[in-house]
């Protein structure tokens, strides 16, 4: 935790996905309202009443902003396992048992790959007609383990090689012992990095559909916050704020699980850590050098 919490990047990258998680939680503590009623008149701009504002029906943004959280955070996550479940499960079973299992769950790792994704996910979720958000989740879960499938699977395979890995073979470890006792614990950086990047990928692309209107137009999350802006033509009128606090949320989650993910893969990669270290001392250096010719000069001016 120590060593997490010196990188930058990752210390910076939790405190704003913990502040969001937090938000999440505590909606109904934060703010005890319906965020679906109408509360004033139609694009109200931000004031004491209403920080940031109403919307075309006279609801309140920050209260929609705030329960918004829940849903996509909540969407995010569940997709996010999902993605990962499947993902690891898949890898793992090729690269550790290889042959014929290898050789199937490759075809349909290759046929998903193939597959361009958001045109995909456009089709099924035209094809579903309104769905909920949960719904968008399963499908985005069901239809993006092929990466992270992908990647798990060339790290197994290359563990496999290891010679602690064949000693235990050799020894007679039975296969369940063997994935979840020598080769799971060496897979959680890229588990990790899977998770953080299809939480991410996820959120985004809840907001894309929702706000094509694909999503559920009664559901509270910042894409349908998109949505019906658009459609009343916020921006048009100059309700700026109905547009500027979804978009601000979705920016700030993606940029806080990047350095989250950035921190992370420093942390985990001793390349990535060597550089930091040689990139710290070279500016430790630099600075004594510039404090040493800044004395010589103030003693020649002597």
């Amino acid at each position: 935790m120590k060593v997490f919490l010196r990188n930058k990047k990752a210390a910076i990258g939790l405190s704003i996905v913990l502040a969001y998680v937090i938000i999440a939680l505590f909606a109904p503590l934060l703010i005890e309202a319906n965020p679906i009623a109408r509360v004033g008149r139609p694009h109200v701009a931000p004031d004491a009443d209403h920080l940031l504002g109403t919307t075309r029906m006279g609801r309140d943004v920050f209260t929609q902003l705030i329960y918004g959280t829940r849903t996509s955070l909540a969407v995010g996550l569940f997709a996010g396992f999902l993605v990962v479940a499947i993902g690891t499960v898949l890898g793992i079973a090729a690269g550790y048992f290889g042959g014929w299992v290898d050789e199937i769950i490759n075809f349909c790792t290759n046929v998903i790959l193939v597959i361009p994704q958001l045109p995909l996910l456009l089709v099924i979720a035209a094809f579903l007609g309104q769905t909920s958000p949960f719904v968008i989740a399963i499908i985005i879960g069901i239809t993006s383990w092929a990466w992270g499938a992908r990647v798990t699977r060339a790290q197994t395979m290359t563990l496999r090689r290891r010679e602690y890995i064949q000693a235990s073979e050799l020894l007679g470890e039975p296969a369940h012992r063997m994935i979840f006792v020598e080769l799971f614990p060496n897979l959680l950086s890229i588990i990790g990095f899977n998770f953080i990047g299809s939480v991410t990928y996820t959120i985004i692309t809840q907001a894309t559909l929702e706000f094509l209107g694909l999503g559920n137009p009664m559901a509270v999350s910042w894409g349908t916050m998109l949505y019906h802006a658009q459609t009343t033509s916020a921006m048009t009128v100059g309700a700026w704020w109905e547009v500027v606090a979804p978009a601000a949320a979705v920016a700030g989650i993606g940029v806080g699980l990047s350095l989250l993910n950035f921190g992370v893969d420093e942390i985990s990669n001793p390349r990535l850590r060597t550089l930091g270290t040689i990139a710290a001392a070279t500016r430790a250096q630099e600075k004594i050098d510039r404090a040493r010719s800044a004395g010589k000069l103030q003693e020649a001016v002597r």
